[in-house]
């Protein structure tokens, strides 16, 4: 028997994969409507966390943060049987994470932070990334149970806090990106540019192809070998910035970048290489 508190997008598209091959799952949501919906495919109800809990091997959260975790563990914790693997796919704070599996684990309940790199539909596939850290011997016993329920499992090293920190650091990626892809559109309709143009150009020419080398050249830190030099690229940027306001758009992530460009320049490092920017984030040689 299997038990997921927080049925949303996510807990909701894993119960049902579950279901699908046979499991026996038990659900609880804070919001009952949403974990009701499940029961036509079989799910068991459960009116609060305990019940939830209640003679299951293993429990999987798919809460919102840290807040909601510790609420909705210590709801359930009076059910909780000795030697049970809570497994917590929330993204929540590094050091929430390293707390739990020390406390919980204390008490003789296997605590695991196992953030993802999943939507809705990659739950329901068995696709997309889960992350995982702490002790091989907690480990051992959770790899034939998710290895099912994702495309891939990355483990992380003994660390209980590691999957957390490297949850934050891809979820800061998208971040960016999605807000590059904002300040894209934005210039793209002050210059008259339909967005089908971008697509065209990705089709071409495909940036995330390039991201894996491009980094590894960064933290190699090759500024004084520039392929693009800081002030060229702070030509650019000011050229993308005066173009969408001339089409009366404020931009969300260049101006933010041009003017720790222009700290760099003003530094006197305008002919290094534009990477120069992350020099002080890379550790000491």
């Amino acid at each position: 028997m299997i038990s997921f508190l927080g049925t949303g997008l996510l807990g909701s598209a894993f119960v049902s994969a579950l279901l699908k091959k046979g499991e026996q799952v038990k659900v609880w949501n804070r919001s009952k409507e949403k974990a009701e919906v499940l029961v036509k495919e079989g799910a068991l109800l459960s009116e609060t966390p305990a019940d939830a809990v209640q003679g299951v091997s293993r429990v999987h959260l798919v809460l919102s943060d840290d807040a909601s975790v510790d609420s909705v563990l210590a709801a359930a914790a009076p059910a909780l049987q000795q030697g049970t693997y809570v497994i917590d796919h929330t993204t929540t704070s590094v050091e929430g994470a390293r707390k739990r599996t020390v406390e919980w684990n204390a008490k003789g309940i296997h605590y695991v932070h196992v953030p993802v790199f999943m939507g809705p539909a990659n739950a329901l596939e068995g696709s997309g990334v889960m992350l995982l850290a702490g002790a091989p011997s907690l480990l051992e016993p959770l790899r034939p149970w998710l290895a099912p329920m994702t495309g891939k499992l990355v483990e992380l090293g003994a660390e209980p806090g590691q999957a957390a920190a490297v949850k934050l650091l891809g979820n800061m990626f998208l971040i960016t990106l999605t807000g590059g892809f904002s300040d894209m559109l934005a210039t793209a309709q002050a210059m008259h540019v339909q967005p089908s143009a971008i697509s065209e150009l990705f089709a071409s020419w495909n940036p995330g192809a390039l991201a894996p080398g491009r980094y590894e050249r960064i933290v190699s830190a090759p500024f004084d070998e520039p392929s693009w030099e800081l002030q060229m690229a702070r030509k650019d940027a000011r050229l993308m910035m005066e173009e969408a306001a001339k089409g009366g758009k404020e931009l969300t992530v260049i101006p933010a970048v041009a003017k720790v460009m222009d700290e760099w320049i003003g530094k006197g490092f305008g002919k290094k290489d534009w990477t120069v920017i992350v020099k002080d984030h890379l550790p000491k040689q």
